[in-house]
């Protein structure tokens, strides 16, 4: 992890929690994530003739990816339909650390260190702790939870297939552009032919918002898969998980969600975690 990559890793979390709360300010989820994939299409077609062809060896891992993506996104438009902005975030992408450590231990035997495996675990309480602080005093909607959850699982599960995928391309941006364009066709296809006439008129108020996260989500997943041709999978998933600190941010200034001391505490941890794994780096 040298300081270009981290840098990196850390502005895609910022960028990456930017564009998850403009999905989640506009109220039809449909109709955000309609505007942030088709722009992502518009962007990938528009990169991808000056950049390189993936490799054909990564294009298996990119039609994996694609579709674990469309999971993804069925899934996140379920959690912030259900769940809190500050809540289903936090839980959707504190989930993916420990399962990407497990899963690129097995897959792309990278195995961590012990300095690299106590950042992850500090990391992941930290951001449990971000977490869970929002169900207290509340029956938590257990809905919302498995949403989140499952959308973890996910993350998790593209997050080492695209690590393994953009290695084996030979271009990152290639990669990123033909992945964006690939992914994101299935849904503002249903979209389209769900709302036939009103399409217009639907996307028509949310367009320039939703263009720019979709912007700002290219530049967060691009980033992202250039810092895994340069270090292992595991301690750039957690380090990219502090959008989560972000995301709670944004929902205590934006949407007016509490954030509080427990929360402070559970960044402090999520500090620790992230020094430990520079260490190891």
């Amino acid at each position: 992890m040298t300081p270009l990559v981290t840098a990196a890793v850390l502005f895609a979390a910022v960028t990456h929690a930017s564009w998850n709360a403009i999905a989640h300010r506009i109220t039809d989820k449909l109709v955000g994530f309609t505007l942030i994939l088709a722009g992502g299409v518009l962007i990938g077609l528009a990169l991808a003739p000056f950049t390189a062809f993936p490799a054909a060896a990564a294009w298996p891992y990119l039609f994996c990816s694609a579709a674990i993506h469309l999971v993804y996104v069925v899934l996140l438009m379920a959690s912030f339909r259900l769940g809190d902005f500050g809540q289903a975030y936090p839980i959707a992408r504190g989930t993916a650390p420990l399962v990407v450590t497990v899963f690129a231990a097995v897959f792309a035997h990278e195995v961590p260190d012990r300095w690299a495996a106590a950042g992850v675990a500090l990391s992941c309480a930290g951001l449990t702790g971000v977490a869970l602080w929002g169900l207290r005093g509340r029956r938590p909607n257990w809905a919302a939870i498995g949403a989140a959850l499952a959308t973890g699982l996910s993350i998790a599960s593209y997050t080492v297939v695209d690590g393994l995928g953009v290695r084996a391309s030979g271009s990152p941006l290639g990669y990123t552009a033909w992945l964006m364009v690939v992914q994101g066709v299935v849904i503002p296809a249903y979209a389209v032919r769900r709302w036939r006439g009103e399409t217009v008129a639907l996307l028509r108020p949310f367009a320039a918002l939703g263009l720019f996260g979709a912007l700002l989500s290219f530049c967060a997943y691009g980033l992202v898969l250039w810092a895994q041709t340069r270090a292992e999978l595991a301690p750039i998933a957690a380090l990219r998980e502090s959008s989560i600190i972000v995301g709670a941010a944004i929902g205590a200034l934006f949407f007016k969600e509490r954030f509080g001391a427990p929360r402070i505490a559970a960044a402090g941890l999520l500090v620790v975690g992230i020094g430990l794994m520079l260490h190891a780096g």
